[in-house]
């Protein structure tokens, strides 16, 4: 699901991948035998840079690791060291690497892929973001390198312009993790390091869609040397990130998700008239994402269910677990036979939305009308939802010319808006029965949500849910815009 190849990187076609012999194969399960030496000359860093980062992230100053340098190997020299003993000098590694593992994703398998990747890696290039954070990373890890590297360090130069990085997580980990990297695209600190994926959460559909499989086996220990080596070898495709602006009358998102941060300014596009009055106070979000965004009663059974894992985790003992946890969660909701007008917490979205879309290679805005059965909104960048489903589907050249729409990449700078109605015709959807209900290709998305009968509406971006306050009196209206920069993401295909 990429477009052509352009500015010299090998853009791949991304697949979707849902079976068992699928993931095996997006981890690296194909009988080939790694070895266990090579692939540590291939990922570690020299020891005196390991520490160098480790001293700068400890101390969150970028400048602390000079003294490693100083005492270390010198300008240049490295030192191989993959039991943390001196050994003999070497150059820096082919594929320089750092890994992430949120240990709470999915069936919270996280703390045994730690231990093992440790055992292979070293303690200091494998991170709990429990402990260290993707932007301490970035400002202090690879701040680090660039320290070395400006005082006649090769080595640290070498290793900051070939590092990759793994992220073992769910699509919001991933999303995290890239969201930070994407600030050296704004500082201008470039190359940004491309990011792999091990997949642990419960969707995974980034994974899916660049070839790392729907779930890691973990009964294969081969399986993690295997992934890790195809990370050093696999080649690099574009991804588009959308960026969600949100202005609402002056209060506070109870609980937000960690991508949607609160900002003191909002510049919504004002090309677009505003109908009624402006309240006098309003607070401000901003957040990025990458898979989709959703409004309505998906987005309110995935909040219910996140509180529900976190309250009892025992239940999520894995993907299979997790789907029919979620599935039987969705049905208590009043999702799938309620009618849409019995209450006001189940009515169709239409009754407090407006949706106005900027299309491609256009510059004004559209009202597009929202179908009075639709009670969930999705604006998808991937091919991939809900766990490797198609929802889109894949549409006939002629069927794309009638409506206006073109083929769907994740990097054409386009999200795909669908409506899915009642349970009953998400569950049809979901099987890929029938396609979800197209509404619009958009470049750019204008939301505006008025209250009245609703005190809240439930929202989602990647997977992670928030509630919505609403107001009566004065709409809240949410922005969707294209990030001008693209993520780097290694293909395991």
């Amino acid at each position: 699901m990429q477009s052509p190849s352009k500015g010299g990187e090998n853009q791949t076609r991304i697949a979707a991948r849902s079976s068992m012999i699928d993931s095996l194969r997006g981890c690296g399960l194909s009988g080939m035998r790694i070895d266990k030496e090579e692939l540590k000359r291939k990922l570690l860093m020299p020891r005196y840079l390991r520490l160098a980062m480790r001293d700068s992230i400890r101390f969150k100053d970028p400048n602390a690791g000079q003294s490693r340098l100083a005492n270390g190997a010198g300008a240049g020299a490295s030192i191989s060291a993959g039991d943390g003993e001196e050994g003999e000098e070497t150059g820096p590694p082919e594929s320089p690497m750092v890994v992430f593992i949120n240990c709470k994703s999915g069936g919270r398998h996280g703390p045994m892929l730690k231990e093992r990747l440790q055992q292979l890696m070293g303690e200091e290039q494998v991170f709990d973001l429990a402990d260290v954070k993707p932007h301490e990373f970035v400002l202090y890890g690879l701040g680090c390198l660039e320290v070395l590297a400006r005082l006649g360090d090769s080595g640290a130069k070498e290793c900051r312009e070939r590092m990759r990085v793994m992220v073992a997580g769910g699509d919001g980990t991933v999303g995290w993790v890239l969201g930070c990297l994407g600030t050296l695209h704004k500082q201008g600190q470039e190359p940004v390091p491309p990011v792999g994926i091990v997949p642990l959460g419960t969707g995974n559909d980034l994974s899916r869609s660049f070839g790392w499989g729907g779930s890691f086996p973990f009964a294969w220990k081969s399986a993690i040397k295997r992934s890790l080596y195809r990370a050093t070898t696999g080649p690099t495709c574009r991804l588009d990130s959308w960026q969600l602006m949100l202005s609402m009358p002056e209060g506070e998102v109870v609980e937000p998700p960690h991508s949607l941060k609160l900002t003191e300014e909002c510049a919504l596009d004002e090309g677009l008239e505003i109908e009624g009055a402006l309240p006098e106070k309003t607070t401000s979000y901003e957040g990025v994402f990458y898979n989709y965004f959703s409004i309505g009663m998906d987005a309110q059974v995935a909040y219910g269910f996140h509180h529900l894992r976190n309250e009892k985790p025992y239940l999520a003992q894995g993907p299979i677990t997790n789907k029919l946890l979620y599935s039987g969660y969705s049905c208590t909701q009043g999702w799938f036979f309620t009618p849409c007008t019995s209450v006001p917490s189940l009515r169709g979205l239409k009754n407090i939305l407006r949706i106005h879309v900027k299309k491609v290679n256009c510059s004004e805005w559209e009202q597009i009308p929202v179908p009075s059965s639709v009670r969930a909104i999705v604006a998808l960048n991937l091919h991939n939802y809900g766990s490797g489903r198609h929802p889109w589907g894949n549409l006939k050249p002629e069927y794309l010319e009638k409506r206006g729409f073109v083929e769907a990449h994740a990097d054409d700078g386009l999200l795909e808006i669908f409506g899915l109605k009642q349970g009953w015709h998400a569950s049809f959807v979901m099987v890929e029965l029938i396609s979800a209900k197209h509404i619009a290709q958009a470049a750019a998305i204008r939301l505006e949500i008025r209250g009245g009968e609703w005190k809240n509406a439930y929202m989602q971006m990647d997977g992670e849910p928030w509630k919505q306050p609403l107001n009566k009196d004065f709409s809240t209206f949410l922005e969707i815009k294209r990030v001008p920069f693209q993520s780097l993401m290694i293909s395991g295909d």
